[in-house]
């Protein structure tokens, strides 16, 4: 199926509801009425990292607000489906946490503006990509919206699957549940390929990505994300002495750091212009104090903000190194135990068989399990270099 469900990758079984659903909703806005129960107001996507929840959501959004005139919504080529695909819809919000969290302030802001009608006559759309990041207030907030949701407005939460109690059990049980699942790599393979990448490049990427479609695009298309991921796995053969602990965990955490600052320099700098032109920053006219002296306030503010996302940009990048280690500790223990399986970093075939020869396989497990424990500690907010360095004195030591 093409059009707008191109960007859900290796999910037939619920491109096939969401598909029946934007068809029903079609219908609504039509002055029709559809089979019972095709259409809710609430969804929930569920599915392991990687495996496209928030695309998932993007293109069913796209698909509601379809202009295209015949049966099949999310035609892909509409003024509709262009804009919410792009995220410049007017009806279509997304809802992203910049920290660690999403604040009660923000959610009920939020309702207040799902509530007003659409403006194109079709549909309010809301997407929450990280619902299980909800505060308690913002939850509560949102599930009044939910309870009695205005006629045409349809939220859409994504959260991980293997965190569902991270969603209220009262917000879940008003949801449309779609569970995804994690894409197999010849279909990551095939959209890659569909998107330009050469074939060898798409084919590597996806056996390496572990099913997650955004990590085997980057690794498609940046040189420094392939970089990053060939220092990170270098790690596990190169702690032969004490002093390679402090080296790689400066390598680990200062990558981090770098990435936080790359992703996030030009549009913190960027923010902060808008907020000073806003406030009245380098005017002359009567008044001017008076407005920078209020801008040192929703000063603070943007800084506190900015501060926050990229303490969560730096965890995202250490998780992800994290994430690699993990499942080469993993193929290590395939390989020493002879299993069938397909190892997760492939092209590290060779420095699995070595670390299999030279390890035991209690050792390796323990390594393993260090690993597992510093990305929980990472959750717990414990320091990144403490964390780390407590890992790797135990994969140095095994």
């Amino acid at each position: 199926m093409k059009g707008v469900w191109s960007e859900v990758v290796g999910q037939p079984d619920a491109v096939a509801v969401l598909s029946a659903a934007a068809e029903a909703a079609a219908t609504i806005v039509a002055g029709g009425t559809p089979a019972p129960g095709a259409m809710t107001h609430a969804w929930l996507f569920t599915g392991p990292p990687g495996s496209g929840r928030s695309g998932a959501a993007r293109a069913f959004a796209a698909a509601l607000q379809c202009t295209t005139v015949d049966d099949r919504p999310g035609c892909g080529e509409c003024s509709g489906c262009h804009t919410t695909l792009a995220g410049t819809h007017a009806d279509v919000r997304v809802v992203a946490p910049e920290g660690l969290s999403i604040s009660v302030a923000e959610m009920r802001s939020l309702v207040q503006v799902s509530a007003r009608r659409p403006t194109s006559g079709r549909w309010q759309v809301v997407i929450i990509t990280d619902a299980d990041r909800l505060t308690e207030g913002a939850a509560n907030a949102l599930l009044k919206a939910v309870e009695e949701p205005p006629d045409r407005t349809v939220f859409l939460l994504c959260a991980p699957s293997d965190h569902p109690d991270d969603v209220s059990v009262t917000i879940r049980s008003r949801c449309r549940i779609v569970r995804l699942g994690t894409p197999r790599p010849d279909a990551i393979a095939e959209a890659l390929r569909a998107e330009g990448v050469p074939a060898p490049d798409a084919e590597w990427a996806a056996s390496v990505s572990g099913g997650h479609v955004g990590r085997a695009r980057r690794l498609a298309t940046d040189e420094a994300v392939r970089a990053r991921r060939d220092a990170v796995l270098r790690i596990p053969l190169a702690l032969r002495r004490p002093a390679d602990i402090f080296t790689c965990a400066d390598s680990l955490v200062q990558a981090a750091e770098a990435d936080a600052l790359t992703a996030n320099e030009a549009r913190d700098e960027a923010e902060r212009q808008a907020l000073e032109t806003a406030m009245g920053a380098g005017g002359t006219g009567k008044g001017t104090a008076a407005a920078t002296r209020g801008a040192k306030g929703a000063l603070k503010d943007l800084e506190k903000r900015q501060k926050s996302r990229a303490t969560r940009t730096q965890r995202d990048s250490l998780d992800q190194a994290l994430v690699d280690l993990a499942a080469f500790y993993r193929d290590v223990l395939v390989t020493a135990t002879g299993a069938q399986a397909v190892l997760n970093h492939p092209d590290r075939a060779d420095d699995a068989r070595e670390a299999a020869r030279t390890w035991s396989r209690e050792s390796t497990l323990r390594r393993l399990e260090a690993v597992l424990a510093c990305r929980e500690a990472l959750e717990l907010n414990v320091k990144p270099r403490i964390a780390v360095e407590a890992m790797l004195t135990t994969l140095h030591r095994g």
